[in-house]
């Protein structure tokens, strides 16, 4: 069984490629620059060169490709976008026509003038990544499965503030569906609202594998399970420190007992500490990270957590971990499942796969649970 897992974040998307037959270490992975961050050094080169750009394709993760989009704004220079495109910076389209972006419909966008640069906006390009592998001599055929994580915030009505919107729906899943897994969806289930997930399942069409979508700091928690020492514990907290977010959850014998999230850019050590110490005993309250600029949190279960034993306080894992490094308070524990805190959300999709595609799940569960199989050079097909 082969499944195809990508975990795209703001500054790398990390590609393991899970093959049942092999065991972690000999199962193939990559390290790459996240699709935003491409944008980004195309549009850098575009504005270098003097020339207009137009943006086209789907919704996709903004952050480095906005900035460069309003640094080649500022050099005077026309950036023209289709309105699926343009909602990679806003999902209102007045706001994005407010930066200086002029919107065009697919029709207009064959007649603009040229020199142009041409992008194409999408997070998830499985050509690419074929051709990545295939210059190594591997081949995406056959794949059981497809599995993508991506952070979406969904798309807030008018006048809804973006970070009440997604907790919203954190806590209705939550509510709903008591595991990480129900992060996850099957590509015909996606929600409307999740529009960026919506638009990978897009980008996906026409592949002969089965999709599942994911949002990526759930999974890289859930990836987090599968380290021994956070396995050994029957309640815990993990954090996931990412570049723009940090997401962590409470775990117990019931499942999710309470999460926040916020800005890992607002964010220092001394507040981070305090945030998930709260988390812990409890005291929390969802009013303290969003009047701070964050998303929210939420206490599903009032017993407190004691960070005070022996080992480590709280499991960590994420780009910007080094947080919490050193922390006499937390005793953070950096999580490496299977060996690698860059394959968390990998691992965390596999485990969402096994849970949304019941025929997957014995040998997917057999691999998580270490019983792996023979090495690549003794394959008896």
């Amino acid at each position: 069984m082969k499944i195809l897992t990508l975990d795209i974040g703001t500054g790398t998307q990390d590609i393991f490629l899970f093959d049942s037959r092999l065991d972690p270490e000999n199962c193939l992975k990559m390290v790459m620059p996240s699709p935003t961050m491409q944008i980004r050094h195309q549009l850098i080169e575009a504005t270098r060169r003097r020339q207009a750009i137009l943006l086209t394709g789907v919704i996709m993760g903004g952050g480095p490709s906005q900035w460069a989009v309003e640094a080649h704004l500022r050099a005077g220079l026309s950036v023209y976008a289709t309105p699926p495109a343009a909602r990679s910076f806003n999902d209102d389209l007045e706001v994005v026509k407010e930066m200086g972006i002029i919107l065009v419909s697919e029709e207009e966008a064959d007649r603009l003038p040229v020199p142009i640069t041409r992008l194409e906006m999408k997070d998830f390009d499985f050509p690419a990544v074929a051709r990545a592998f295939a210059s190594f001599g591997v081949a995406l055929d056959a794949l059981d499965a497809i599995a993508v994580a991506v952070f979406d915030h969904g798309d807030a009505p008018p006048g809804v503030s973006d970070r009440k919107f997604r907790f919203e729906y954190l806590d209705r899943r939550i509510r709903l569906e008591n595991r990480l897994s129900a992060f996850a969806y099957q590509a015909e289930d996606i929600p409307p609202i999740l529009t960026r997930l919506q638009a990978v399942a897009v980008s996906a069409q026409g592949l002969d594998a089965p999709l599942v979508v994911m949002d990526t700091a759930p999974a890289a928690i859930l990836g987090a399970t599968y380290d021994p020492q956070v396995a050994a514990r029957k309640r815990v907290i993990i954090a996931n420190i990412g570049n723009f977010h940090t997401l962590a959850f409470r775990l117990g014998p019931a499942g999710i007992e309470g999460v926040f999230e916020h800005h890992t850019g607002l964010l220092d050590r001394p507040k981070l500490e305090r945030l998930l110490l709260t988390l812990a005993d409890g005291s929390l309250k969802d009013e303290d990270v969003f009047e701070d600029q964050g998303h929210g949190a939420l206490i599903y279960n009032p017993v407190p957590l004691s960070l005070s034993g022996d080992g480590f306080g709280v499991a960590v894992t994420g780009p910007r971990r080094s947080l919490v490094k050193g922390s006499r308070v937390l005793k953070p524990y950096f999580a490496v499942p299977f060996g690698d805190m860059m394959i968390a959300g990998n691992i965390g999709l596999l485990s969402a796969v096994a849970d949304l595609l019941p025929y997957l799940r014995e040998p997917i569960q057999t691999w998580l649970d270490g019983n792996f199989g023979l090495p690549p050079w003794d394959k008896r097909d």
